[in-house]
């Protein structure tokens, strides 16, 4: 996770896990972001890695969907899957009209996984974020009700 997700270059700490977890309990209070997390059946206590809408803009119609697995979790099939029913509610609950879902392009594994769900590859965002000391571009893929797998 911290090889694709991480911006920073520095370890990631408890402060900052502490400061993340604040940051997503206002952007939940605020309308604009939901977190889960992806458990194992029939056992809640085994987290298997977690997901985001973000960048909710309901005016717009539009958020933004992402993901992580635990190492163990790959190859199983959980992200897709989680995708899929992350993207079907919000088509369903939020109303949106198009779902992004944003990688580095060196992440083959979750671009696999927006293709499997029905993501349209629409480009690459050239230097499009700050990351690890510099910038990275983002491959930027969309998803409308009609193209959910």
């Amino acid at each position: 996770m911290q090889r694709f997700s991480w911006p920073k270059a520095t370890p990631y700490t408890e402060e900052d896990a502490r400061s993340f977890f604040a940051f997503q309990e206002d952007a939940r209070c605020r309308g604009e972001e939901l977190n889960f997390a992806f458990v194992e059946p029939g056992d809640a206590e085994v987290v298997l890695g977690g997901g985001s809408l973000y960048g909710i803009d309901v005016q717009q119609g539009r958020a933004a969907v992402g993901y992580w697995l635990a190492p163990s979790s790959r190859g199983r099939g959980v992200a897709t899957h989680a995708t899929r029913l992350l993207a079907r509610w919000a088509f369903e609950r939020l109303r949106v009209a198009r779902l992004e879902l944003t990688c580095g392009p060196d992440n083959e594994r979750s671009q696999r996984v927006a293709e499997r769900c029905g993501f349209i590859r629409e480009g690459v965002l050239r230097s499009h974020i700050p990351f690890k000391g510099g910038r990275r571009d983002t491959v930027m893929f969309r998803l409308l009700p009609v193209e959910l797998r």
